[in-house]
C-alpha cells in the first residue's frame, strides 16, 4: 500500500511512542529545498539558536507528549553539498528534541550496505522509503512484511553511529 496525504501525516501524529529513520543517501532531491541550497550554497545560514519552523514546534510537541523521534543518517566524506545543507538544520532539530545520529562509514565498511531507507512506527510499522538514483522520491511504501529486520537494522544504526552533535565537532559545517 502507498502512503500519501492525509495518510502520510498520520503517521506522524498518531504514532504512539517512537518514530525512527534511516537514512543512506548522500542528497535528497526535494523540490521544496531547491531554494534554501542555492541560499545556502551562496553563504546564506540559518541562526541555530533562534530557527524555528512547524517541524521544530512538532519535535516540541512529540516530546511533550512523552514520544520520541530519531534518525541516522548514513555518511561518507567529503560530505555532499546538501548534507551541510541538511546538517545546519539538524543543529535545531536536536535542540527541538530529535535524536538525530550518524553513522560514517567512509573507512569503514557499512554495516547496513544494502538497506533502504525507511521510517519506522512502535516498531510495528515499517514505511519503505522509494528513491530514484538521484535521491527523488518515487513513493512511500507499508512494508508488507516482518518488521524485525527494520528493528535490528535500526539495532546496529544506533550501535554503529555517533550523536550529530559529537559528529559536527571541529567539522566546517
Amino acid at each position: 500500500m502507498l502512503l500519501d496525504g492525509d495518510a502520510w501525516a498520520a503517521k506522524f501524529r498518531d504514532f504512539r511512542s517512537e518514530a525512527w529513520r534511516l537514512e543512506t543517501l548522500p542528497a535528497y532531491n526535494v523540490p521544496q529545498e531547491a531554494e534554501g541550497i542555492r541560499a545556502f550554497q551562496a553563504g546564506e545560514r540559518i541562526d541555530p539558536r533562534t530557527h524555528s519552523n512547524e517541524y521544530t514546534e512538532d519535535l516540541k510537541r512529540v516530546r511533550r507528549e512523552g514520544k520520541s523521534k530519531g534518525r541516522v543518517h548514513i555518511v561518507t566524506r567529503p560530505l555532499s553539498d546538501y548534507l551541510r545543507y541538511e546538517f545546519m538544520y539538524y543543529r535545531p532539530h536536536v535542540w527541538a528534541g530529535e535524536d538525530i545520529r550518524i553513522m560514517d562509514v567512509t573507512d569503514r565498511p557499512n554495516p547496513l550496505e544494502g538497506v533502504q531507507d525507511f521510517w519506522m512506527f512502535d516498531r510495528q510499522e515499517v514505511v519503505l522509503m522509494n528513491y530514484e538514483a538521484d535521491g527523488t522520491q518515487i513513493n512511500r511504501e507499508v512494508c508488507e512484511g516482518s518488521v524485525s529486520p527494520y528493528v535490528e537494522y535500526q539495532r546496529i544504526a544506533l550501535a554503529e553511529s555517533v550523536p550529530f552533535e559529537e559528529y559536527v565537532k571541529g567539522l566546517d559545517v
